[in-house]
């Protein structure tokens, strides 16, 4: 090894000297040292700030104004507290229909869907329950918007044959429709709808409505795509407004052999998952003034109008006042048509005739009011 001399160690180490001597900042720091760690962070966070300046700039940020926010976040303690301060909902019509509540009241036609929903839009005013069944409100307006009945047949269904006329409490409001012609503003008729049911309500300060039908609001409404975006917007309504919701809706045809389902709601793969609580009405098949109201789906309570425990009633007009009087509670299968061999032989025979027609297995359905699965079995037959 080649020996330095004295001199050369001296120039060495004075070059040492020098360099240690200049500012850290002439020489990159190493990476993944602590210096370059504080480098990099720091060149970060100038390229944050500049990037909110800019969309600050570009969305016109107020920073003195807080921006909306999509959710309310606590803790499942303080959603207990804050529920547990509310007052607890009452019933409006029973078990079936709590305050509070968007509920579906669903039947095939002719069988007394709006004759129940006035009779309960006036129990509801009057303060007084429909016999046979339970209310806790109380006494309040009720807003009806009666998308079913001209002024003429309203005034024949509650009047008697002497002319007669029953007198509904002042708090029963009803709504008529007086055109099918919407703003420009608005995107389609349903929306207009849903804004003008709004405002009667700010106006009137109604705090129950109900909407009888939503198949004349929505004639598509058997499509699920197309009843779901209607349905959403009476959902919003009801939370943002604080009110109770019945809607009515009908049932395309069916097999009625087959007890009652929320499948049987038109739209039903959407209609029903907007609501809190379905309750539909039956005929009987031994007497034709005879109904059944069966419950099929509720989040207040427990489920007690089931297929085993249905309400009967039977649609009167004793006086001047058209309306379910209450008889008893039965059994579902006990109002239900029996089929017998010749029904079936016929059915096939529909079943078939109408799939060498073109029809699809779906649509024989819908047209016989039978199910798929029937549909699918009798054509093996």
């Amino acid at each position: 090894m080649e020996q330095k001399s004295v001199k050369q160690l001296l120039s060495e180490t004075n070059q040492l000297l020098k360099e240690s001597e200049k500012p850290k900042s002439d020489a990159p720091p190493e990476e993944g040292s602590p210096e370059w760690n504080a480098a990099l962070w720091d060149k970060i966070q100038q390229t944050m700030k500049k990037r909110t300046r800019y969309l600050r700039k570009e969305l016109k940020y107020d920073p003195h104004h807080s921006e909306p926010r999509a959710f309310d976040i606590r803790t499942g303690r303080d959603w207990m507290a804050q529920a547990r301060n509310k007052p607890i909902s009452k019933m409006l019509f029973s078990e079936l229909w709590y305050e509070g509540e968007i509920c579906i009241l669903f039947a095939d036609t002719n069988l007394g869907k709006s004759i129940l929903a006035v009779q309960i839009a006036e129990s509801i005013a009057s303060g007084i329950a429909v016999p046979g069944f339970k209310l806790e409100a109380d006494k309040q307006k009720v807003l009806y918007f009666d998308f079913e009945l001209s002024d003429t047949q309203f005034w024949r269904r509650y009047s008697g044959d002497d002319m007669q006329e029953y007198a509904f409490p002042d708090n029963f409001l009803r709504a008529e429709l007086t055109s099918r012609d919407y703003p420009e503003q608005y995107v389609n008729f349903e929306s207009f709808i849903v804004h003008s049911i709004e405002r009667e309500v700010m106006e009137t300060g109604a705090k129950v409505l109900i909407v009888d039908n939503i198949t004349y609001l929505r004639p598509d409404a058997e499509r699920a795509k197309e009843a779901s975006p209607f349905m959403q917007q009476l959902c919003d309504m009801k939370k943002r407004l604080g009110i109770s919701l019945l809607v009515i809706a009908h049932t395309p045809k069916r097999d009625k052999a087959l007890p009652l389902d929320t499948k049987d709601v038109a739209g039903s793969s959407m209609l029903t998952n907007f609501c809190d609580s379905i309750f539909g009405i039956g005929p009987s098949q031994h007497d034709k003034t005879v109904r059944y109201i069966k419950q099929m789906k509720l989040r207040n309570n427990e489920h007690l109008y089931h297929e085993d425990n249905v309400f009967v009633c039977r649609v009167e007009k004793p006086d001047n006042f058209l309306g379910f009087t209450f008889l008893n509670f039965g059994a579902e299968r006990d109002h239900l048509k029996t089929r017998s061999d010749n029904d079936r032989s016929e059915i096939v025979a529909q079943v078939k005739a109408l799939k060498e027609q073109g029809m699809s297995q779906r649509e024989i359905a819908n047209e016989l009011g039978i199910g798929l699965g029937s549909v699918n079995r009798y054509l093996k037959d």
